[in-house]
């Protein structure tokens, strides 16, 4: 009799065991979720105002660059130009040409179209895998709910201590999208 006493008291002792390290180990799930969701947004921070800002700077590049070409152009077709004058522009245009022909040949993909292109499919990237991690950390949040709410684990949850976790919801102005106008607009 005692036999069978010890081992009842023994099974009901693993089971607490496996109930209990099976609400820590789906706690740790939801924590580790969380983190990684952390770590897209953190990326998305870091990423996007650098993003913008290389596009910006290159587009200022080559606008000015271009509008130097068409200015120094202009100027030479002055007819009150002197010939030294005109050939001294000359040298300019030729210069600023080499410069933009330059960037071409040595980065031909630092178009600003290009830039744009890979700006939007780092966005995207980025948009994606925050909505991933947003899953991920919802999905396990759920979990841990349905074993904290499940019996036994309901039973048990509130006397280990564990608590109620809220899956990730944002605000109504974040529910809008970012807008790149703002970002390029600097805003």
């Amino acid at each position: 009799m005692i036999y069978l006493l010890i081992t009842i008291i023994i099974l009901i002792l693993i089971y607490l065991v496996t109930v209990y390290n099976g609400l820590v180990s789906k706690k740790n799930d939801v924590d580790y979720a969380f983190s990684g969701m952390d770590a897209m947004l953190k990326k998305r921070y870091d990423l996007l105002p650098n993003l913008v800002s290389i596009v910006k700077t290159y587009m200022e590049h080559e606008k000015s660059t271009l509008m130097e070409v068409t200015e120094l152009r202009t100027r030479r077709d002055t007819p009150e130009l002197k010939q030294h004058e005109k050939e001294e522009l000359d040298s300019k245009v030729e210069s600023a040409m080499n410069r933009v022909m330059l960037s071409v040949e040595n980065y031909p993909n630092l178009k600003a179209n290009q830039n744009f292109l890979k700006l939007q499919a780092a966005w995207n990237e980025c948009e994606e895998q925050i909505a991933a991690s947003r899953r991920a950390f919802n999905s396990a949040v759920t979990e841990y709910n349905s074993a904290f709410e499940q019996f036994p684990g309901s039973q048990f949850a509130g006397v280990l201590k564990f608590e109620r976790k809220k899956v990730f919801e944002i605000s109504e102005q974040e529910r809008g999208n970012i807008s790149a106008k703002d970002l390029f607009a600097g805003k």
